[in-house]
């Protein structure tokens, strides 16, 4: 079975409590002397095996570390491991999910190996909020509720559309934002665009 740890808890001295992203669920296991044993770290994606217990956590045992070709880049390790924390935070409530958030991170961390780590990120987000049905392509302020006209278009969270007067904004240029909704990728946007945007992820899926 492969996954991607999306987040790991210390128990005792040298346990942890691992929740891994499969392909259809978010599992949560045990592991015994996590110290002892082979780097267990968030953002990893491993190759495992779970023994079931009746009265506890299933154990993890027989893990294998799935190595990508930019791991030793800090940059890029320390962004991904951001972009899974959020991964965590959106996803801990669930058990069982869609192969789609499986298959995002593998596209990921594929594409992190060629590409500006942060405009892979915005391109991820952006298919995260299409396939979840909260992209929100009529540009209608979430406060007012009133069309959006301006040539910029206020984003705040979530990428909820907003005027400036309405909401402490980001604003990004409306016909660059349709491009982006319409083609689902960031090409559009010059680096510090997309550094601003991916400050908006930050804030939470």
């Amino acid at each position: 079975m492969q996954g991607y740890i999306l987040h790991t808890q210390r128990v005792r001295d040298e346990d942890l409590i691992v929740y891994i992203l499969s392909k259809n669920k978010l599992l949560k296991a045990y592991r015994f002397y996590g110290l002892r044993h082979s780097s267990i770290l968030s953002g990893y994606k491993i190759d495992f095996a779970l023994e079931e217990h009746m009265s506890f956590l299933p154990r993890l045992k027989d893990t294998m570390h799935l190595g990508f070709e930019w791991i030793l880049n800090r940059e890029k390790m320390l962004i991904w491991q951001e972009f899974i924390r959020l991964f965590y935070r959106h996803l801990k409530d669930i058990e069982e999910c869609d192969s789609f958030y499986f298959e995002l991170l593998n596209e990921s961390a594929k594409r992190f190996a060629r590409q500006n780590s942060k405009r892979v990120i915005l391109d991820a987000y952006l298919e995260l909020l299409s396939f979840e049905g909260r992209l929100h392509t009529k540009f209608r302020c979430f406060v007012c509720d009133e069309l959006i006209d301006n040539e910029n278009i206020g984003l705040v969270r979530a990428f909820l559309p907003a005027h400036k007067d309405c909401a402490f904004v980001y604003e990004v240029a409306q016909d660059k934002l349709k491009h982006f909704y319409q083609n689902k990728n960031s090409s559009i946007f010059d680096d510090n665009e997309v550094s601003d945007m991916y400050k908006i992820i930050k804030e939470g899926f």
